[in-house]
């Protein structure tokens, strides 16, 4: 297929999962309309909990849940390859993945990535502290599968600061980078929009950035700003605050044209020399 509509949702989730499937369906359900074929949700879409630990009372045996059993069928019911943010998938009695579930338009799940890089920072400048780790067990493995539209690479949230992820995925031939996300409000506002677009940039690939953007019942503040970006880093649309979507073409002629005019990708050099002590 070498066009097709692709969409971000951007959602301000609660702690109440059956409002925020309602809503995730209803923003699906929008994207459809508007012809989207691969939908992008955000990070924690089904729960942005008080506690980090309240994952932990919600999360699902890896295929068999809710929140799965939703996907999958919003997936099949509107004919859309999904993405499905993230889901708490039981790694461990004290401990979950962050799980970002694929489905195709058939509903079939077509792949799951588990976030590697996890959260645990101390905002500089202010009392905001993150610690996934305490609740998140680490994935290990990168992940692109093949879709109707080109190679989707999976990578959620803070995954975007490290680029040498994205180039294990330019490896393997990605064309549409999917980066599911919660990123705060301050973190967003100092560097969202250039990380998204240096990924893009340097990979020469669609990017589908879902991002969380609103108040929470927790005090978080998320930033919002979801976005596709193309292989040129151009901003094709975005959404600044409150839960919505995001629509814009893929075109393949346009990833070729750009690859083969700017070869960057066939340039990589990955030897590193270390200087004697």
């Amino acid at each position: 297929m070498k066009k097709a509509t692709l969409a971000a949702i951007q959602m301000a989730s609660s702690p109440n999962v059956s409002s925020n499937l309602l809503e995730a369906g209803r923003l699906i359900e929008t994207a459809a309309q508007a012809g989207a074929k691969l939908v992008v949700l955000p990070e924690n879409f089904a729960l942005m909990g008080v506690h980090e630990s309240d994952k932990l009372e919600i999360s699902e045996t890896d295929g068999a849940g809710p929140i799965q059993e939703f996907l999958s069928k919003a997936a099949q019911r509107h004919k859309v390859w999904l993405v499905g943010g993230t889901i708490p998938i039981k790694a461990s009695p004290l401990k979950v993945r962050a799980a970002s579930l694929v489905f195709d338009s058939k509903g079939q799940r077509a792949g799951r990535y588990d976030k590697i890089h996890l959260f645990d920072v101390n905002l500089p400048g202010s009392d905001e502290r993150y610690e996934e780790s305490a609740t998140i067990e680490a994935g290990e493995e990168a992940l692109v599968i093949d879709t109707p539209f080109g190679r989707l690479g999976l990578s959620v949230c803070y995954d975007i600061r490290f680029p040498e992820l994205y180039r294990q995925m330019a490896a393997a031939g990605m064309d549409i980078l999917a980066v599911p996300s919660a990123f705060t409000q301050r973190t967003g506002a100092a560097h969202w929009e250039i990380l998204v677009k240096a990924r893009s940039i340097e990979n020469l690939c669609y990017t589908i950035a879902a991002n969380q953007g609103g108040f929470h019942m927790n005090g978080r503040e998320t930033f919002g700003h979801s976005m596709i970006v193309d292989p040129w880093g151009a901003v094709l649309e975005s959404l600044p605050h409150g839960s919505g979507v995001v629509t814009a073409s893929f075109d393949r002629d346009r990833v070729n044209k750009v690859r083969a005019a700017f070869p960057a990708l066939e340039h990589t050099q990955f030897t590193c020399h270390r200087a004697p002590s």
